[in-house]
C-alpha cells in the first residue's frame, strides 16, 4: 500500500467513542427547537416529548433570573465599589429621637456578589447540558432511535449514572462550604476590612496594599510577620524531625527481638493518645505555671530558689512548647512506623552483618532510608500540620511571652497570631493576607521536597 493510501485511510478512521451531543455540534445542526432553547431552556426536550425534563430546565432559568433580578444584579453592580452610602443620623420629628437610615453594608455586597458570580458560572453550565440534552433529544429523533422519558433518566442515575448521582451531594458541599469561603477570604485581602480603621460597615478595594504592609521589612506588621514566619518555620522543622527520630528509634527498640512485652511497651506509649490532646495540653501548661507543681517540687527539693521561666523567657518558652510537642505527637509516630518496619526485608540486615556492619551503619543505611522512602507524604502532612498547629501552642503558651505594644508573642505561630489579628483585634484584611501567604509558603514547601524524594521519583520500589 502507497503512503498516499495510507493517508487516506487514516483521515477516513473514526472515533467510535466521540459523543456528537456536543455544544458545538447542537449550534451547528440543531434545528428550530433546540435553537429556541438557547433563550428557553428545555425547549428541544419539551418539544421531543421529554416535558418533565424540559420543565425542570425552565423551572431552574426561571430560578436563576429571579434571584439575579432581585439580589444578584444589583450586587454586582455594586462589587466595583463596595457600596458608598454611609449610614446616617437623621432627627424624626415626630417621636423625637435620632433615627438611623440603613446604609450599604459592604460585607453583604461582597458575599453576595461573589454568590453571584458562582451561581452564574453553574448556570453557564446548566445552560450547557440543556442545550446539549435538547440536540440529543432531536439527533435521536430523527434517526428514529429511542429518546428516554423522565422515568428512565431517573433509571439511568442508579445504573449507568450512578457516579453523578453519587458525587452531586459532596460536590454541592464542597463548593458551598470549602470554595466559596476561600474565594471570600482570598477577597478579603485585597480590601481595608478592618474593625481598627472603621472600616467594618463600608470598606473598600484596596489592591496590594495590604500583601506590601505585611511584606513590610520597615512596617511594624511586616517585621512581625517575618519574625513570626521565621519561628514557624524553626518550629515546624524541629517538631516534625524530632518526632520522627525519636518515635522510629522507639519503635525499632520496641520491635528488636530481645525486647519482651512488646505490646504493653506500646499500650504505655500510646496511652497518651487515648486522653483528649488539649486536656493533656491544659494539664501540663498548670504544672509549668511559675507557682505550678513542677516549680513547686523543684523548690520544696532545694533543686532552685526561684521559679523556671517555661513561659516567661523567650527562649524557655520555645524550648519547652517543643519537647512538649514531642511527648505529644511521639506516640503518633510510633504507631506509624511500627507496620512498616516489620516490613523491612530481613535478608537487608542478614546481609549488612555478614558484611560486618554495626547498628549504627545498619540504620542509616537501610532503616532510616527505607523509612524516608515509605513515610515522605506522610512527613510532609506532618510538616503541614505542625505548621498550622493551633492547639499546642495556644493551649499551652498562648502566645507568650508578647512584647509589650507587640500583636504576636515569642511562641506564635502564623495561624496562631493570624487568629490574635483576626478575632482579638479584627485586623481582617491582614489575616487574610496571612492565612494567602501560609497557603503560598505550605504549598511550594509540599510540592518541591515531594518531587525531589524517592516515593515521587521511583514509585515502582525501594533499591
Amino acid at each position: 500500500m502507497s503512503k498516499n493510501a495510507e493517508k487516506k485511510g487514516r483521515k477516513k478512521r473514526v472515533n467510535y467513542f466521540a459523543t456528537p451531543y456536543t455544544l458545538s455540534n447542537a449550534l451547528k445542526e440543531g434545528g428550530t427547537a433546540t435553537k429556541i432553547s438557547l433563550l428557553v431552556m428545555g425547549a428541544a426536550n419539551i418539544a421531543h416529548k421529554q416535558i418533565v425534563k424540559g420543565l425542570l430546565f425552565l423551572a431552574l432559568e426561571i430560578a436563576y433570573f429571579a434571584y439575579m433580578i432581585k439580589i444578584g444584579f444589583g450586587c454586582l453592580a455594586m462589587l466595583p465599589s463596595l457600596g458608598d452610602k454611609a449610614s446616617e443620623k437623621v432627627w424624626n420629628e415626630a417621636k423625637g429621637i435620632y433615627e438611623y437610615t440603613a446604609g450599604d453594608q459592604s460585607i453583604l455586597i461582597l458575599l453576595y456578589g461573589i454568590i453571584a458570580i458562582a451561581i452564574t458560572v453553574l448556570f453557564v453550565l446548566l445552560w450547557r447540558a440543556s442545550v446539549t440534552s435538547g440536540y440529543k433529544a432531536q439527533y435521536l429523533s430523527e434517526r428514529k432511535m429511542h429518546v428516554n422519558n423522565f422515568i428512565e433518566d431517573v433509571k439511568d442515575l442508579f445504573n449507568g449514572n450512578l457516579h453523578k448521582m453519587l458525587m452531586a451531594l459532596p460536590l454541592t458541599g464542597i463548593l458551598a462550604f470549602t470554595v466559596l469561603p476561600l474565594i471570600f477570604m482570598i477577597t478579603m485581602a485585597f480590601t481595608n476590612y478592618s474593625k481598627v480603621d472603621d472600616h467594618l460597615t463600608l470598606f473598600d478595594w484596596v489592591g496590594l496594599a495590604n500583601f506590601a504592609k505585611v511584606l513590610n521589612f520597615k512596617d511594624s506588621i511586616g517585621q512581625t510577620f517575618w519574625s513570626v514566619l521565621g519561628w514557624t518555620i524553626i518550629w515546624a522543622v524541629f517538631a516534625t524531625g524530632l518526632n520522627y527520630i525519636f518515635g522510629m528509634i522507639l519503635g525499632i527498640v520496641i520491635n528488636r527481638k530481645g525486647t519482651r512485652c512488646k505490646a504493653f511497651w506500646r499500650f504505655c506509649f500510646v496511652l497518651s493518645i487515648a486522653v483528649p490532646q488539649f486536656v493533656s495540653l491544659l494539664i501540663m501548661r498548670t504544672c509549668l505555671q511559675p507557682e505550678g507543681a513542677v516549680n513547686v517540687l523543684l523548690k520544696n527539693m532545694g533543686i532552685i530558689n526561684e521559679s523556671l521561666p517555661f513561659f516567661t523567657n523567650a527562649t524557655w518558652a520555645r524550648v519547652t512548647v517543643i519537647i512538649i510537642n514531642c511527648w505529644v505527637g511521639i506516640p503518633y509516630t510510633l504507631l506509624q512506623v511500627t507496620g512498616i518496619l516489620q516490613n523491612i526485608p530481613a535478608e537487608l540486615y542478614e546481609a549488612a552483618r555478614v558484611d560486618g556492619a554495626n547498628a549504627v551503619v545498619t540504620f542509616f543505611k537501610i532503616t532510616l532510608p527505607y523509612m524516608l522512602f515509605v513515610t515522605t507524604p506522610y512527613l510532609i502532612t506532618q510538616f503541614t500540620g505542625n505548621v498550622n498547629n493551633f492547639n499546642v501552642i495556644f493551649l499551652l503558651s498562648g502566645g507568650s511571652p508578647t512584647p509589650v505594644g507587640s500583636t504576636a508573642g515569642k511562641t506564635d505561630l502564623l495561624v496562631t497570631w493570624l487568629y490574635k489579628l483576626t478575632i482579638d483585634q479584627q485586623y481582617y484584611n491582614l489575616g487574610a493576607v496571612i492565612g494567602i501567604l501560609t497557603f503560598v509558603v505550605l504549598a511550594i514547601v509540599a510540592l518541591v521536597t515531594y518531587r525531589n524524594t524517592g516515593s515521587y521519583k521511583n514509585e515502582e520500589g525501594f533499591m
